[in-house]
């Protein structure tokens, strides 16, 4: 994977919390740990769509003549709970 360069602009804050990462040992510097938050915020709205996802589909099945029990007993059995 090819690597661009970028040029940001953070506050005197953010700057130091960035260094303070980096003299912590998790990470070998400011691009490392700038690279693990872009991941992690693309993670996030990953989880977010699916879970809009999974929302819109269950609005959209209807409504269930199932109890909230049998419903609640294939979500265990689904996840093996």
């Amino acid at each position: 994977m090819s690597m661009q360069r970028k040029t940001i602009t953070v506050t005197e804050q953010q700057d130091s919390w960035i260094k303070s990462q980096v003299d912590s040992g998790h990470y070998g510097n400011d691009s490392e740990y700038l690279r693990e938050l872009i991941r992690h915020d693309q993670e996030y709205k990953l989880k977010i769509e699916l879970l809009r996802s999974a929302l819109i589909a269950g609005e959209e099945s209807g409504i269930s003549d199932r109890s909230m029990t049998d419903i609640l007993n294939d979500v265990k059995e689904r996840h093996n709970v």
